[in-house]
């Protein structure tokens, strides 16, 4: 563990709390009273800052509103029943985070101000963490190229920030998916694994296709054959087969590496359930259906967290889910939640004290 670090902290002269209905959270609607500030200037990291939220002062030159070197995290902070605050695996985040930053040719941040600087902020805005059911306090490190001026080449200087957003489920009901064959996500040799902001804005069109069409999402496919899958959405994406469980694998670099994968997987396998990764065509999983061996499909994600798909749609074939009969996805996201709400013992030292 890092020791404390020293970040100066300028509160906010009136907190917005009170206006908060938190009844009614929307994702990514709200914003706490503090968010913390770094700069990279002259080949180091400048001290951090926590300092009230407010709009930042930027050049129309900015190298990442012409270039694109934009990375971002997604975190999750709650309350225990005890009104303890934790983090849900912030270190996984933090060197997922470093990782994106290595493909997208920017500096790797270190680990007091990532960790130790979330960890300063919560303390200053905890009482933002949602107590209710399925809620949470949504945290967003970003990091983007600040260099005023125009030119195709890494920056030289960068701007860390770490915002907070109270929330309630980002999906609050099974989903209708739809299987892409035309638009890609991501290929080999890309930067599918990376948490950069291009990968976000290049699903957009495909995605509002999809909506016109009467589906929350699409399910993306390989870019070459439009057989491979890979992920649904904006989150990872599992199959259950008969006694199986079956991810995609990561091997190709298309697939972002989740943290609610990652937990997943370990607690199927608790559950008793063989876990594999590796490539799945949608071939397979049509015959399965076929077979009457496809139970059950769902997404993990931070936001999202176990969310259940009730259709998929595959060119003229609808594959329909009755979500009421499962039995894996619920029990995986319970116990998900159980821990993360303090209700269910942490034996793998997932929950970070704030």
């Amino acid at each position: 563990m890092i020791g404390a670090m020293d970040i100066q902290v300028t509160k906010a002269k009136k907190s917005k709390l009170k206006g908060i209905d938190f009844t009614n959270l929307p994702f990514g609607k709200y914003f706490t009273d503090h968010m913390l500030e770094a700069d990279f200037e002259e080949g180091e990291w400048k001290t951090a800052v926590i300092k009230p939220y407010q709009p930042l002062a930027l050049e129309p030159s900015l190298a990442a509103l012409h270039y694109g070197q934009s990375i971002f995290e997604g975190i999750k902070a709650y309350k225990n029943e005890k009104g303890e605050a934790f983090i849900f695996r912030p270190m996984e985040n933090f060197k997922r985070f470093n990782i994106s930053a290595e493909r997208m040719q920017m500096p790797v941040i270190p680990e007091e101000i990532f960790i130790e600087g979330m960890r300063r902020l919560l303390e200053v805005d905890k009482d933002w963490i949602p107590s209710q059911e399925n809620h949470s306090l949504y945290i967003r490190p970003l990091m983007f190229a600040s260099d005023q001026l125009i030119g195709v080449r890494p920056s030289d200087s960068y701007k860390f920030l770490i915002i907070l957003s109270p929330t309630g489920p980002y999906y609050s009901t099974p989903m209708k998916i739809y299987v892409e064959e035309k638009y890609s996500r991501a290929a080999p040799g890309g930067v599918g694994f990376a948490k950069n902001a291009g990968n976000y804005g290049a699903s957009m069109l495909p995605t509002a296709i999809a909506k016109k069409r009467g589906y929350d999402q699409v399910l993306w496919t390989d870019s070459i054959e439009h057989r491979w899958l890979q992920e649904v959405g904006t989150m990872n994406v599992f199959f259950i087969i008969g006694s199986h469980a079956i991810t995609p694998s990561l091997e190709e670099g298309t697939i972002l590496e989740g943290v609610t994968r990652d937990s997943a997987i370990t607690i199927l396998k608790e559950m008793g359930l063989s876990v594999e990764e590796r490539k799945i065509s949608i071939d397979e999983l049509m015959e399965a259906h076929k077979k009457g061996n496809l139970k059950e499909v769902f997404g993990t994600g931070t936001a999202a967290t176990i969310t259940m798909i009730k259709e998929l749609r595959y060119k003229d074939s609808a594959i329909h889910f009755n979500t009421d009969n499962w039995k894996t996805a619920p029990e995986l996201g319970k116990i998900l939640k159980d821990i993360r709400e303090g209700r269910r013992e942490d034996r793998y030292g997932w929950m970070f004290c704030v």
